[in-house]
């Protein structure tokens, strides 16, 4: 009986992230591409709008944020093919896996920090996450 109540209990928390996966997967990915769109269209202060608070506040400006994704990520800056991978909650904070391919081709692998304010989803932050090492 106890194992009944642990695997009722188990999926019953799956179901309930999964469903809220398949609910903010959608939005959170909208405004993602819609800051990808921005920056291949350059305009900096769209692609600012997306970014939280925070990191509104760290760079002060449209062209400050610009400057630094060029420079810094130039994936995102020059990006094609936005494909959605693993999302996942963490508390208030939500974690997209995102591949890219930058103006060559290559693929990148990007994890978006998202958290949801009244104005709707905001990008909180974005890394590069390191391949795994082939050969030596």
């Amino acid at each position: 009986m106890r194992n009944a109540i642990t695997a009722f209990m188990l999926s019953t928390a799956l179901a309930g992230a999964a469903a809220a996966q398949e609910r903010e997967g959608p939005a959170i990915a909208a405004v993602i591409d819609d800051q990808l769109a921005d920056f291949t269209a350059r305009d900096l202060d769209g692609a600012f709008d997306h970014a939280s608070r925070t990191i509104r506040r760290i760079f002060g400006s449209a062209e400050n944020f610009g400057a630094m994704v060029e420079q810094g990520y130039p994936m995102v800056w020059d990006n094609t093919g936005a494909r959605y991978l693993a999302l996942r909650e963490q508390g208030d904070v939500w974690w997209q896996r995102v591949l890219l391919r930058d103006a060559r081709g290559v693929p990148h692998l990007l994890e978006y920090k998202m958290i949801e304010t009244p104005q709707g989803w905001r990008i909180d932050g974005v890394s590069l996450v390191a391949g795994p090492d082939v050969g030596v």
